[in-house]
Parts: C-alpha cells; sequence; structure tokens
C-alpha cells in the first residue's frame, strides 16, 4: 500500500468502529424514528454514510468500476444523496438489514480496494473539486471525518429514544 494511503484509510477504519458502535442495540424500529421536529433518522443517516463512502473513496479514487452498482444501487445514491429530505415513512426506504448491508459492502470494497490503489495522482487537483476538498487524497481524509459527523447525529438521535450515551 502507497504510504500516503495508510493513515486516511485507518481513520476511515476508527471511523467506522465508532458507528458500528452506535448501531449494535438498535431495535429495527429505532431505523426510522424521528423527533417530534422531524430532521432526521438513523435509516438515512447510516444509509447516508454509505453513499458518501462510495462516492469519496471508491468513484473519487478510481472512477465508476464493474460491480459497483452491486455495492449500492443508482436509486440508494440519489435517495440518500447530500440535499435529499429524510421521509417518517419507513417503506420509502430499504429495510434496517438492507441499508446495513450496504454500508458493510461499500466498506469492505473501500478495506480492499484504497491499499491497491497504485496511482500517482493523489496529491493532483480533481478535475470535478469539491469545496471542502482538492484531491483524491484529501477526498480520503474526508470521508472519515464525514463519518463522524453523522455518528454524532446517530448518537442524538440514540439519546432522544431515551438510549445512554456510548462515549
Amino acid at each position: 500500500m502507497l504510504p500516503a494511503l495508510e493513515l486516511p484509510l485507518q481513520q476511515i477504519k476508527d471511523a467506522r468502529k465508532y458507528t458500528l458502535s452506535l448501531l449494535e442495540d438498535l431495535e429495527p424500529g429505532d431505523w426510522f424514528r424521528m423527533p417530534s421536529e422531524g430532521v432526521t433518522h438513523i435509516g438515512w443517516q447510516v444509509g447516508h454514510m454509505a453513499m458518501a463512502q462510495f462516492r469519496l473513496c471508491l468513484e473519487r479514487l478510481r472512477n465508476l468500476q464493474p460491480g459497483d452498482w452491486d455495492l449500492i444501487s443508482k436509486n440508494d445514491l440519489r435517495r440518500f444523496a447530500k440535499g435529499s429530505t429524510p421521509e417518517d415513512n419507513a417503506s420509502a426506504y430499504p429495510g434496517p438489514e438492507e441499508i446495513r448491508a450496504m454500508l458493510d459492502r461499500v466498506f469492505d470494497a473501500v478495506v480492499r480496494e484504497v491499499p491497491q490503489y497504485e496511482g500517482d495522482d493523489l496529491d493532483t487537483p480533481l478535475v470535478n473539486p469539491h469545496p471542502i476538498f482538492k484531491t483524491k487524497l484529501e477526498a480520503l481524509y474526508f470521508c472519515s471525518k464525514h463519518e463522524m459527523l453523522h455518528a454524532g447525529q446517530i448518537g442524538l438521535l440514540r439519546r432522544l429514544m431515551g438510549k445512554p450515551p456510548l462515549r
């Protein structure tokens, strides 16, 4: 593995470990429960993390490849995209098991594929830059930060459900 990929990949793994600890004791009915203000739910948060990790670590790093749509569907990329509005109707989403499976499939692909990347363009400016990151390497670093931001939202939702804090 390229030395430059070691730290961002470790941060991605650490963020996922924390996220999974937040999901561990949830019941299926908890996944689509929204606060009375109706802002978001755990199902959307987890689906959004899978979508973002797919875009940041796979699509941005090595472009779309055959088999990518087996990891996450185009419909789920749209359903959980930035700017999409979480619905309080659980039937508008795959079930918790499928959302969790999607999260796991994308993560497994990232852990498998990022170490194999041998391009010399990690610090080359992206053709389609993001306001927060400008290179492939910065996109990888942002991935763990993005997941921790949404893990924090899951933590708040858990507290609103009466669950104890984990950290």
